[in-house]
């Protein structure tokens, strides 16, 4: 990040390498583009043509692509955690960020100026300083629930879920663990930015501030101001056949591939539910559509109430329909405000340890959601998953009642575009004071 004489500040983007990811930082990119800033968005080749469209200040926000570097175990084309499966996300990582820099002049920036590390998630940050410093295989399953010492919350993990918390702290053969990136990270950098209100995690940046000693700016959400605000023409109009909040959307976003058998599940317990719904997840693992997957006699039973999408759908956009009530997804970070800022009622079900964190902080601190209640090995089940929807659809549910008004409630805070301004606005000056 560098400063010019007249106080335009120059900021360099490398986000992670997910759309869930890139999207929420070039909707930082246009709000700080909005006030006269310089942009460096740094994203892999292929995403460019994508994210060019999102972008509505192309005089100060310049692209710039590199290529991910071939490793054994990776597909060749590999340029984004979508491309793939998540056992390889810890050797893709050291491959985009340790193999590129010869590419990028970021590296060489950060010697002398000072250099701001982004996170989405304030929770999870918070809970690795348990295992500072320790390798990931040395971690006690003790350990890995325990809270640290003087944590603020109740929002915590539990004994299922060390699995998805041992898959993201485990070490490659060659490269660093996630966690080690993070904390090493942390530790190089002279502040973080986090992408929040101190509204909703307040506790969090005080904590964060009191263990890693390091400036925190909050930028809050950063909710885009959308141009396109028309859905496709097919989806409102298949849409526009059901009541008004009648209809459920479930989307796991672009990292999450679920197993055959889970998905097969997923949707069983959609049509089980008998409301309407719609459903956009990639295909299974070790299938190429999502029609080769569904179950024997499906599409022929929910014909003209359930639709199964294999593709991207603006999610933004169908959150808004009037006919979405209610919205079963994984709680990825970006995913979770978004289903904040929308009227629909929430199931959530989560599979990796930030998800885990933000379902926690979602149900459990903000009662604004429910959590599936999953099985051994954290399986679905398609009768939890049905009872979860009846549950907070039924009108006449006192839960459902207290889920919706602490939604609403909350709701009506984060859409204050004054608050959300003065966020940015804050947040525009304190990288500005880093740098006097």
């Amino acid at each position: 990040m560098s400063k010019s004489n007249n106080s335009q500040l120059h900021v360099a983007m490398f986000p992670w390498f997910a759309f869930g990811h890139f999207i929420p930082f070039l909707h930082l990119s246009n709000k700080l583009a909005e006030k006269g800033h310089k942009i460096s968005f740094l994203l892999p080749k292929g995403a460019q043509a994508k994210l060019e469209q999102l972008s509505y200040y192309p005089n100060l926000i310049r692209f710039f692509p590199f290529v991910v570097p071939r490793i054994d175990g990776l597909p060749p084309d590999a340029e984004t955690v979508s491309d793939v499966p998540f056992s390889l996300h810890v050797s893709f990582a050291n491959a985009g960020f340790d193999g590129t820099q010869d590419q990028l002049w970021l590296a060489k920036w950060a010697s002398s100026l000072c250099t701001i590390l982004w996170f989405l998630q304030l929770q999870y940050i918070a809970h690795l300083t348990k295992t500072d410093g320790k390798d990931g295989k040395d971690v006690t399953e003790e350990e890995l629930i325990e809270t640290p010492p003087g944590y603020p919350s109740i929002v915590r993990f539990r004994g299922e879920d060390v699995g998805a918390i041992i898959d993201f702290l485990v070490v490659p053969e060659t490269g660093l663990s996630i966690e080690d990136r993070l904390i090493s990270s942390i530790e190089e950098n002279h502040a973080i930015a986090f992408r929040t209100y101190r509204e909703i995690e307040g506790p969090f940046c005080d904590y964060f501030v009191e263990q890693f000693g390091k400036t925190v700016l909050l930028r809050g959400p950063c909710f885009p101001e959308t141009k396109n605000t028309q859905l496709e023409e097919k989806w409102a109009c298949w849409l526009s056949n059901f009541e008004p909040s009648s209809v459920v959307f479930c989307a796991f976003g672009s990292q999450i591939t679920l197993q055959k058998e889970e998905f097969q599940e997923l949707v069983l317990g959609l049509e089980l539910s008998g409301l309407p719904f719609l459903v956009a997840l990639r295909p299974p693992q070790g299938c190429v559509t999502v029609e080769e997957s569904l179950p024997e006699g499906f599409e022929q039973r929910v014909q003209g109430r359930g639709l199964v999408h294999g593709g991207w759908l603006p999610q933004e956009l169908l959150l808004k329909h009037p006919s979405i009530g209610c919205f079963v997804n994984h709680c990825g970070y970006g995913t979770m405000w978004e289903s904040l800022l929308s009227d629909c009622q929430i199931v959530l079900i989560p599979s990796l340890a930030g998800q885990i964190l933000n379902t926690r902080l979602m149900v459990d601190e903000l009662k604004v959601a429910v959590e599936l209640e999953r099985g051994e090995k954290m399986q679905i089940s398609k009768e939890k998953l049905s009872e979860a929807i009846k549950l907070v659809m039924d009108k006449d549910s006192e839960m459902a009642d207290l889920l919706r008004r602490n939604h609403s409630k909350l709701n009506q805070t984060l859409s204050n575009r004054d608050l959300q301004d003065e966020y940015i606005n804050n947040f525009i000056q304190g990288l500005q004071n880093l740098i006097k």
